[in-house]
């Protein structure tokens, strides 16, 4: 899940081209900094207690989207017998989940850049709260999979709208910091999930659990609504260059011809999608039913999962924000090791690796979240103010197409390989079906290769 209208640090960005219509060289309105033609508040923004103040507010809706996103990853096997349900038509429930929070990134983005985050967080809030009540008295699987959708619509609002309200109270140069820590803090959702929830769901029930999640949102709104502030009390608005707003239209193709952008979407698409499949869905059955794990060992071995990401988000966002070379460096490392370890999981006799193979792999999964940051950099990095939302959108929507493809692939291979008459998948069968990851790894590798050269050249 980055957009504001201040310009990034000189180390991380590149200087948008003049436009017909642009003021010429050297000249810049009254208050403004001759080499950016911004308002000096803009480049500047205070930080301090205000900003973290603000900040904390923005971030407690994103942390709330993580809890929603993440609860049928440990709810899976549940969702199967309630719903009465296969592999397939239970990766359909995350498939459009994620399916509707891509497709959502490029509207969302505009919507931040129109109508200001707040607002969107608050929009947000209440489709989260909505979809997850719905679902947690839904006893059908068409009503369940309308209300993932409706939710993943809200959490689609929420990490671009954070990281917006973070970049105007933060200077410019702090931005991959904060944004490694929002997802840092994000994740501790996702541990709320593996740890609460997995076992709010055997004493409290189905209904009374997701019920509760949905109540949450409750507070949180109210937060947002009497407590936020979008920028800075005297911040200006920011504003497009040349004076005039583009058109959605120009505004969506000024922002994809843009080979930062792109590159953006790749390292996103190709860092995200193997921690995020396994963590939204894949990872506890596949540790349950495939090497034979309790749940209460399978959700010790998610819970490392999440620890592990917030680790690496602090060292990746201390790295980075220090030197803007590092970024490629650092997404290779991580697609590397990611690719070794699940090819040496993968690879192990009758698909039972031992437990400190898989305690290696889940350690290393942990930096794919925090690898996939450095997608969000490059949209921010290489487009100009007035489009940011919309570049970091098209960025954010790589990881989640990721996962999708992945999920789906998953799904339809398991039950392609179930042996007839198994209510379940033995080992064998999620071996082969989790080779399918490869492909979108070596797809993303290439991109991103392809994608670099041409950057190095623009």
């Amino acid at each position: 899940m980055s957009v504001d209208p201040v310009p990034t640090a000189p180390s991380l960005s590149v200087p948008a081209p003049r436009r017909a219509g642009d003021p010429p060289a050297g000249a810049s309105p009254a208050g403004a900094s001759p080499a950016t033609g911004f308002p000096a508040a803009v480049l500047h923004p205070p930080g301090g207690r205000a900003a973290w103040f603000a900040w904390s507010v923005g971030v407690s809706v994103y942390v709330l989207a993580v809890v929603h996103r993440t609860s049928l990853g440990v709810a899976g096997l549940d969702a199967s017998a309630r719903f009465g349900i296969g592999a397939s038509a239970l990766s359909t429930f995350s498939i459009l989940q994620v399916l509707v929070y891509a497709g959502m990134q490029i509207p969302v983005g505009l919507l931040v850049d129109r109508i200001g985050p707040r607002r969107v967080l608050l929009l947000g809030v209440a489709l989260m709260s909505a979809g997850q009540l719905a679902f947690a008295f839904s006893t059908a699987f068409a009503p369940a999979l309308a209300s993932r959708a409706v939710l993943g619509c809200g959490d689609a609002m929420t990490f671009i709208s954070v990281l917006r309200i973070a970049a105007r109270w933060f200077p410019a140069a702090r931005n991959p910091f904060v944004a490694q820590l929002t997802g840092l803090v994000g994740t501790g959702g996702n541990l709320v999930s593996t740890v609460v929830l997995a076992q709010a769901l055997h004493t409290a029930g189905w209904s009374t659990t997701f019920g509760v999640i949905a109540l949450t949102g409750v507070p949180i709104f109210v937060a947002v609504l009497a407590l936020l502030r979008e920028a800075p009390p005297g911040a200006p608005a920011p504003a497009p260059q040349g004076g005039a707003r583009l058109p959605v239209g120009r505004l969506i193709r000024a922002a994809w011809a843009e080979p930062g952008t792109r590159l953006g979407l790749w390292v996103h698409f190709t860092t995200a999608f193997p921690a995020s499949a396994f963590g939204l869905l894949w990872g506890l059955p596949y540790l349950v039913e495939g090497q034979g794990m309790s749940r209460a060992g399978a959700g010790g071995l998610l819970s490392l999962l999440v620890l592990s990401s917030m680790a690496f988000g602090l060292l990746f966002g201390r790295l980075i924000s220090r030197s803007a070379a590092l970024r490629l460096p650092v997404a290779f490392t991580v697609l590397g090791a990611t690719a070794l370890c699940w090819t040496v999981t993968l690879a192990w006799p009758h698909g039972r690796p031992p437990l400190w193979l898989l305690v290696v792999l889940i350690l290393v999964m942990g930096s794919n979240g925090p690898a996939s940051l450095i997608g969000l950099d490059y949209a921010r990095a290489h487009n100009p103010a007035e489009r940011m939302g919309t570049a970091s959108g098209i960025a954010n929507m790589g990881g989640f197409i990721g996962s999708m493809i992945t999920l789906l692939g998953i799904g339809v291979l398991l039950d392609a390989l179930a042996d007839p008459g198994s209510s379940g998948y033995d080992a064998h069968a999620y071996q082969l079906a989790f080779c399918f990851q490869l492909l979108p790894l070596l797809l993303g590798t290439t991109m991103i290769l392809r994608l670099r050269r041409k950057l190095a050249a623009a």
